[in-house]
């Protein structure tokens, strides 16, 4: 790491950076400079240019005008390899990792000691271990890094960035698929690293995050740099100000109360499946929102996708709009009135090198097809209102998904959602990567649908997400219901002792 004793603490610094993509300039001029031993936080909209800054400082995109010195000295990264060999390395929030790999070849990868031309696999082995030991991160080298929890399988990025001598790391989103324990940890760890004396550009929607870890925060808005100031003379709600152009508005909308008297739309009884979760019981009435918490590993997902028809149950049954979905598929889910905005955008969820139009209408092109076929001008009707109502960003339904921002990205998913015209909707971390304006937004369609009569089950692992719109919490633990919460005793410790103790 960086001596601390040097009179200049700037290790790197940007002047007159600009970048652009097509029609769209996502760096205007950006002058910024990141220190040893600070950490320096980069917020902003989606699309705001953080993570494009990022992968300016790494050598994954070149800019097109301005300059970058490291030391004092110009530099021209062509790529990631001479940004690592320079000791500038990146933690992305999608991880780069051979999941067939062990953990020791996943963190060794590029860096393996040599005997000759061979790899001599002790001594690659002990220097992995050293660095485990060096920054108290321990790991079972020998396990495929596919059968670890996203959390782990963070540490082995995070240690395969440490294992090159780092000397600027860039976080980028570090903590969007972390439980909020897992996210506090790994704050700590941050906080460590920049004390060893490392640069840390530290990219995150979660304001909080960003006021607890930051020494200093820059905001970007529509490619340009607003401000940069001391942590110290920052609040949440002066960020949001910074973020958006806009002052601070409520951040949840208004709930109206379902009518309880209704009968349930789902009905979950005793639904079990080995290793996952165990006699789950729930009911959803239409217009109710009801919030499934818990930590990460609890069985949220898995009882969603269970009731979803994406993985088959080992004993209970699944009653949903007067039928019997208990050994159904998702195309049957689909035909009866489900939808699911699932975890993951990127991984389950989108073709991100199709078009928008694809991306909305493939899972109901049936609606769309007659007897002479597809009818592509319903299709493209339908679409383009649906992206209307879900206040989709884009420049042409026939654009890849993979251009638009985050938060466009996931309200694709809501409106592929709203096609089919749900009954019920299933919203797996729906505002994961997004952020504070586009999270304002999608809560604004949550509370809307079922405003409408529509059933949502919200899984979230931002409290404060549950709290705000959900009617009825049940909290998970070890794969079974610890607790049922409603509004009158719906607050974060009684989630969170719910979570962790299992009551």
């Amino acid at each position: 790491m960086a001596d601390l004793t040097s009179q200049n603490k700037t290790l790197l610094t940007l002047s007159g950076v600009s970048k652009h993509f097509g029609g769209t300039q996502a760096l205007v001029g950006v002058d910024i400079s990141f220190e040893r031993g600070k950490v320096h936080s980069l917020i902003g909209e989606n699309g705001a240019g953080k993570s494009t800054l990022g992968k300016v400082l790494l050598g994954v995109h070149q800019p097109d005008a301005g300059e970058m010195m490291l030391d004092g000295e110009a530099i021209h990264l062509r790529n990631p390899a001479q940004g690592n060999d320079r000791g500038l390395v990146g933690i992305s929030q999608e991880l780069s990792l051979l999941q067939n790999r062990s953990v020791a070849d996943n963190i060794s990868l590029g860096r393996e000691i040599t005997r000759g031309p061979f790899v001599d696999a002790k001594k690659t082995r002990e220097n992995v271990l050293a660095t485990m030991e060096r920054f108290n991160m321990h790991l079972d080298p020998d396990v495929h890094v596919g059968a670890l929890p996203v959390a782990e399988q963070q540490k082995v990025e995070i240690l395969r960035a440490l294992s090159r001598d780092a000397r600027l790391i860039v976080f980028d989103e570090p903590t969007a698929r972390l439980a909020s324990h897992q996210a506090e940890q790994l704050l700590e760890l941050v906080r460590s690293l920049a004390n060893s004396g490392a640069a840390i550009v530290y990219v995150s929607h979660f304001l909080d995050e960003v006021l607890k870890v930051s020494d200093t925060i820059s905001i970007l808005r529509n490619g340009k740099l607003i401000r940069t100031s001391d942590r110290k003379t920052e609040t949440r709600d002066s960020l949001i100000v910074g973020v958006t152009g806009q002052e601070v508005q409520n951040q949840f909308p208004p709930l109206s109360p379902p009518d309880l008297q209704a009968p349930p739309v789902l009905s979950v009884r005793g639904i079990s499946r080995a290793g996952e979760f165990e006699d789950i019981s729930l009911d959803i009435r239409p217009g109710e929102i009801l919030g499934l918490a818990g930590l990460v590993g609890s069985g949220r997902s898995e009882v969603a996708h269970a009731i979803y028809g994406a993985s088959p149950l080992d004993k209970g049954q699944i009653s949903f709009a007067g039928a019997d979905l208990s050994k159904a598929s998702v195309s049957d889910c689909l035909k009866n009135g489900m939808a699911l905005v699932p975890e993951s955008r990127r991984d389950q969820g989108l073709m991100l090198s199709r078009s928008l139009l694809e991306n909305v209408s493939l899972p109901h092109l049936r609606q769309f097809s007659g007897v002479l076929g597809l009818n592509k001008k319903r299709e493209y009707e339908e679409v383009d209102l649906r992206c209307k109502e879900t206040r989709v960003k884009h420049e042409g339904l026939r654009h890849p998904v993979d251009m638009l921002s985050g938060g466009n990205q996931q309200k694709i998913l809501f409106a592929r959602a709203a096609v089919g015209q749900p009954k019920l909707l299933i919203a797996d971390e729906p505002t994961r990567g997004v952020d504070v304006g586009a999270k304002r937004s999608i809560y604004d369609l949550i509370v809307n649908l079922a405003n409408q009569g529509e059933a949502i089950l919200l899984i979230s692992s931002e409290i404060e997400e549950i709290m705000g719109l959900c009617h009825r919490v049940i909290v998970m633990s070890r794969g079974r219901i610890s607790k049922e919460l409603v509004q009158d005793n719906l607050t974060e410790q009684a989630v969170m002792n719910a979570a962790f103790s299992g009551g």
